[in-house]
């Protein structure tokens, strides 16, 4: 009985076990489907107008849908939430999922074709390359387990994705790779050593049978070799062809097969020469390339590794005084956490119970230990040495200070910069071009000679010397190597893209206190009438209602020197931008920050207090300029980019600053918007623009920059809006982040360069016959 394609799944089944319907777009022809399954899916596509989805799948088949949705409601459980969906900003829940099934692009379209048809979806997007799909959607319209049931209804499987599952790939990747090269060297060496013998004994007088001999030992060698070795060549040049792709793939394994093939006519008795030898070279040699790659990227996530290896697994929190041991994904934002000495901080939180040293080493780089008293922030990953404390979790895990990292991380290692975008389209378009070449001197040398031996020689060298792998592959791997290495020295970048950007970088903008200076200010002078206790009570209450560096400066200095200070309630308490604050005690109008009275007097950052617009107070603070920061603002200036600093601080202190440290650039007395217009306007010139700051009066700013860097101990707003954030708050850091990625791209400029004068030069060489398939490929992977 003949076998008969089911049109949704194109399974072949025997007609009688087949379901049977009228084609309603044609009256004379029927439809059939292998179950019930296939014959939903196939009307759903019909009737949300995507059965263009049959058209793309062309031949290939696909799996049955599943159907049981017994365990579906496993997705919709609060543990399995909390632990997998993450709510965006605006409300929405996002999750991260593995599809499975998928082997095409076909399957894609067809996954987000489905999924965007959904009432409830927002955005879906699938990444080919590794099978992991984001999905947004509103779960006020629709469950998880009604989304993982629509993929299953139309013949797939998901489940949640996790970065161990991207290891496993990568290290079982690794294992393939070194196996399949093995095999490749070891058939090589031998063939080679055959090779000394046979073209010896072309001098010598070998016999036909001793050749024939050695032509079924090459034979036997090469075969594990091309099948073996070669199978994922073979499967990127399968995949490659079904999306309509001439891709490197595709060009090794037809040079290696081909030379392959024509050898084995050779062997079964063709007059003529056999090279094994250079079908086994080209994949071997290739192959080596391939496997420094996957090394490329595993060394690349090693720092990834290492950053998360630092994390522990579980927490000690304390309920009603009892001591409960959690995973992370448990802990709570209020939950407090007992750390001892010893341990590694798993959540960032802020000390309730005890004083300890910590370890920051490991996320800020600060080599010398800090003392945490009550009332200071414990960051996750950092090592607690002295004594036993409660802490006060203030984020959760997910939002943890490591977990954030490890998550920029991982984001910018699956990104891709312009060039690397561009090298991947003009590589495409390459392949093309070296294949009609290959084909075109076939023909040309077959008719100037005759010779088909000596044609198919010269075409497969063409095939084989061409190298489009360094526009594909040298990009991406330079990315891959100057992201890892920019993140062990505590430099951040969200996405690989920015290493470009970085590096055509012509102006740098840096805000003042906390990115050039320390950020610890100090009260140095005063300028007062003794205060009476009344007044030093409101001070202190206004200031103590500021995170601004001035006003914990000025508190700092009352708590210091003054005793029996009262915390007052204020009411109408406002915070003027780049001015200060105010408040209201009992009628009373009081205002501490900067005045136009005396803000150009002095040459450093003044805070005034007044009351009922009466002056009665003027601190003088000073902060520390950053080590060797003028040494640095000259390297960077060194590289031809206009340094230039923006501070809310007046003319005098700006001018000091500047003067300091050899800005000859710069702008005072700024507000938020005053930075931001400023940063617009450079970009609006023309300018590639930089901006680093810390602080929420930057944020505006940043956010205009074409790179926006946040220093480490910056405002989370500031953190939030960064395009690179530098842990270690160090200017050494922000001039590394410059030399690593101008180093990168140089690199990345410089293996195109190689590549296309290695292309130039080598391929009319090819072409006139000058070059043999062993060297060509030799010289391809060098």
């Amino acid at each position: 009985m003949d076998k008969i394609k089911c049109n949704h799944c194109h399974l072949s089944f025997n007609e009688d076990v087949l379901i049977k319907e009228i084609d309603p777009n044609s009256k004379n022809e029927f439809l059939y489907f292998c179950c019930k399954g296939c014959q939903g899916v196939y009307h759903l596509l019909q009737d949300d107008g995507l059965d263009g989805f049959y058209d793309k799948l062309g031949n290939n088949t696909l799996e049955k849908p599943l159907t049981n949705n017994n365990d579906l409601s496993r997705f919709d459980l609060d543990t399995f939430n909390n632990k997998f969906v993450k709510t965006t900003e605006n409300g929405l829940k996002k999750i991260d999922l593995i599809m499975e099934g998928i082997h095409c692009a076909a399957c894609v379209w067809l996954n987000e074709k489905i999924l965007y048809e959904t009432s409830g979806i927002i955005e879906v997007n699938i990444n080919f390359s590794n099978y992991k799909a984001t999905i947004i959607w509103d779960d006020t319209i629709l469950k998880l387990s009604e989304i993982i049931y629509k993929i299953q209804s139309i013949g797939y499987n998901a489940y949640p994705y996790t970065r161990s599952l991207t290891e496993q790939k990568a290290t079982k990747e690794s294992r393939s790779y070194f196996m399949k090269m093995m095999v490749a060297i070891f058939s090589s060496l031998n063939i080679m050593m055959l090779g000394v013998a046979k073209y010896t004994g072309f001098f010598t007088g070998i016999g036909d049978d001793v050749l024939h001999l050695v032509h079924i030992a090459e034979f036997i060698l090469a075969t594990p070799v091309l099948f073996f070795s070669g199978s994922i060549f073979f499967k990127g040049a399968y995949y490659g062809l079904k999306n309509r792709i001439i891709n490197m793939d595709f060009l090794v394994i037809s040079g290696a097969s081909l030379v392959y093939i024509y050898s084995t006519f050779i062997l079964f008795g063709m007059h003529g020469n056999s090279y094994y030898d250079s079908s086994t070279m080209i994949i071997t040699f290739v192959l080596v390339g391939k496997y420094l790659e996957v090394i490329g990227k595993k060394t690349a996530g090693d720092t990834l590794d290492t950053i998360k290896s630092q994390l522990p697994t579980e927490a000690t929190i304390i309920e009603n005084e009892t001591k409960k041991i959690v995973s992370l994904e448990e802990v709570n934002i209020g939950d407090i956490l007992e750390l001892k000495t010893g341990e590694k901080s798993s959540i960032d939180g802020e000390i309730t119970s005890g004083e300890t040293t910590f370890d920051e080493s490991s996320i800020t780089g600060e080599s010398i230990p800090i003392t945490k008293k009550i009332g200071e922030k414990v960051i996750s990953g950092t090592i607690n040495l002295d004594s036993v404390i409660r802490y006060k979790a203030t984020s959760d895990y997910e939002h943890s200070t490591l977990n954030n990292i490890v998550t920029i991380i991982e984001d910018s290692l699956s990104s891709k910069s312009d060039i690397e975008n561009k090298a991947n389209e003009l590589s495409k378009y390459f392949s093309i071009s070296i294949l009609s070449i290959s084909i075109l001197s076939f023909i040309a040398w077959y008719m100037y000679n005759g010779n088909f031996e000596n044609a198919l020689v010269i075409s497969i060298s063409v095939i084989i010397i061409a190298c489009p792998c360094a526009l594909a592959l040298a990009t991406p791997i330079a990315s891959l190597i100057g992201i890892s290495k920019l993140a062990k020295n505590g430099i951040l970048f969200k996405e690989s893209k920015q290493i470009e950007t970085f590096a055509k970088a012509t102006t740098l903008v840096l805000d003042k206190t906390g990115t050039i200076t320390k950020g610890a200010l100090e009260v140095i002078d005063n300028k007062y009438p003794i205060l009476d206790n009344n007044d030093l009570s409101l001070l202190y209450s206004l200031v103590n209602t500021s995170t601004h560096p001035v006003s914990i400066a000025v508190k700092n200095y009352l708590e210091l020197h003054y005793t029996n200070i009262q915390n007052l309630h204020l009411n109408n308490i406002k915070q003027i931008p780049s001015q200060g604050m105010s408040a209201i005690y009992n009628d009373i109008e009081i205002f501490g920050g900067r005045t136009k009275t005396n803000d150009n007097t002095y040459k450093n950052t003044v805070f005034t207090y007044s009351k009922n617009n009466n002056e009665v107070i003027t601190f003088l603070l000073e902060d520390e300029i950053k080590e060797n920061a003028k040494n640095i603002i000259q390297s960077i200036k060194n590289e031809n980019i206009d340094v230039i600093m923006c501070t809310g601080d007046n003319d005098n202190v700006a001018a000091k600053v500047a003067s300091d440290i050899g800005i000859d650039h710069f702008h005072s007395n700024m507000t938020p918007t005053d930075k931001s217009n400023f940063v617009q306007k450079l970009k609006d010139d023309g300018k590639i623009v930089i901006m680093a700051g810390d602080g929420v009066n930057d944020a505006p700013a940043l956010a205009n920059a074409n790179i926006a860097i946040a220093m480490g101990n910056g405002a989370d707003i500031a953190i939030g809006v960064s395009d690179v954030v530098l842990l270690n708050n160090s200017l050494e850091s922000l001039e590394q982040s410059f030399v690593i990625s101008k180093k990168t791209y140089r690199f990345i400029k410089q293996n195109l360069a190689i590549s296309l004068v290695y292309n130039v030069i080598t391929i009319p060489l090819a072409v006139m016959g000058y070059v043999i398939p062993l060297i060509a490929a030799l010289s391809m992977s060098l």
